[in-house]
């Protein structure tokens, strides 16, 4: 907004020149990161305080571990301040006339609405069901589809770059020029929107320890943010033509519009720091899926526009870990009526082990910190 107004003013006086700066996406994403974090720092206290007014605490599982239940009542919800910073740093530093901006703001918004549903069920009947599992995954997949779809076949309002992209994939660690590799446009469409549901839901497993999963999450989004920075950066001062674009010297697609979604990122770094304030061991507020499946989609379409389905597995490692012990656990005693982990998700096993909940929360920190450097390091490693 700020750069839709501010910036065409820029030439109506001199003294309006320090204007030009909101051209440069680096100044917007860390003037979004500020504004989020501010702001998450300003609200949260009364943001609490109502929460604790209207009595919306956390529902607990009565099979989960022992430790948990002194936590019943802590009020929950509290993704929705997230939704709410994150969006208002990224409306506010954007440039509105992007469609990756509008894309993954879409998904953001749409999955908070399915992951409000959810809370809300839970706290009217008092139990940590929820929306029916086959219902949320729909709401997802018709979300998503829809997004990815306008995306995908809507060739005169995407940018010409991503359009004829839009069929490759990346694979981690291999020179990208070099070994492309060109999917039919529907089975990269599928794949995609496997990878916003998948981080979505993935997201969501992980969000069962204070803080567990939004230490993650500002790492990915800060990964995620170099990565649509260094798709789309050009340098120079000259023609287009003669720029120095980073993503061909860097060997990776190069997608002009992905950058603005660096703002993005930033924005959702700002708003998780500023909830981890209050989300940190002992938690004072808990995220709910309203957040958790928001910002999981969030960084499920971040990774598709970015072309990094596949090292979105490494980089959201701790999310893809808790997602499989889910499933391995579920086949496992579905088939032979025996339990892989003492309980799933896998953070669950190593309370059950003994472990106390902030070295949990820590080491699988180190582990996201050690996965995202892994991920960066692709540029060399190839």
């Amino acid at each position: 907004m700020l750069y839709e107004l501010l910036f065409p003013l820029r030439n109506h006086a001199p003294w309006l020149g320090f204007l030009n700066v909101l051209r440069y996406v680096p100044f917007r994403a860390i003037a979004a990161t500020a504004t989020a974090m501010l702001l998450s720092f300003a609200l949260s206290p009364w943001f609490i305080r109502e929460l604790q007014k209207k009595q919306i605490g956390q529902v607990v599982r009565q099979d989960g571990p022992e430790s948990h239940f002194k936590k019943g009542g802590t009020p929950t919800m509290g993704g929705a301040l997230i939704l709410l910073c994150l969006l208002f740093a990224t409306v506010l530093w954007c440039d509105l006339h992007n469609p990756f901006v509008w894309a993954v703001t879409t998904v953001t918004v749409g999955y908070g609405v399915i992951g409000y549903l959810d809370d809300y069920l839970k706290l009217r009947d008092r139990s940590s069901r929820g929306v029916p599992g086959r219902y949320k995954l729909l709401g997802q997949f018709t979300i998503g589809g829809a997004v990815l779809a306008y995306m995908f076949f809507a060739h005169d309002s995407m940018p010409s770059d991503w359009f004829d992209l839009r069929g490759q994939l990346s694979i981690p660690f291999v020179a990208f020029h070099k070994h492309p590799v060109m999917l039919p446009v529907g089975i990269a469409y599928a794949l995609a929107l496997i990878t916003v549901v998948a981080m979505s839901n993935a997201v969501n497993l992980t969000d069962g320890l204070d803080d567990l999963a939004i230490g993650p999450v500002v790492i990915n989004a800060g990964t995620y943010l170099v990565w649509a920075y260094r798709a789309g950066a050009t340098f120079g001062i000259t023609h287009v033509a003669q720029r120095f674009v980073v993503a061909r010297y860097l060997d990776i697609p190069f997608i002009g519009s992905a950058s603005e979604l660096a703002v993005y990122c930033g924005a959702m770094v700002g708003a998780g720091i500023g909830f981890l304030w209050y989300n940190t061991y002992p938690a004072s507020v808990f995220m709910g899926d309203v957040g958790s499946l928001s910002l999981g989609g969030g960084l499920g379409i971040c990774a598709v526009i970015t072309k990094n389905e596949l090292l979105s597995i490494v980089l959201g490692g701790i999310f893809f870990l808790e997602a499989v012990s889910v499933i391995v656990q579920v086949i496992s005693f579905k088939t032979t009526g025996k339990r892989v982990f003492l309980m799933a998700p896998i953070h669950h096993h190593f309370e059950k082990k003994g472990w106390p909940e902030p070295k949990i929360i820590v080491r699988f920190w180190i582990v996201s910190v050690l996965l995202a450097l892994l991920s960066l390091s692709s540029l060399k490693l190839r």
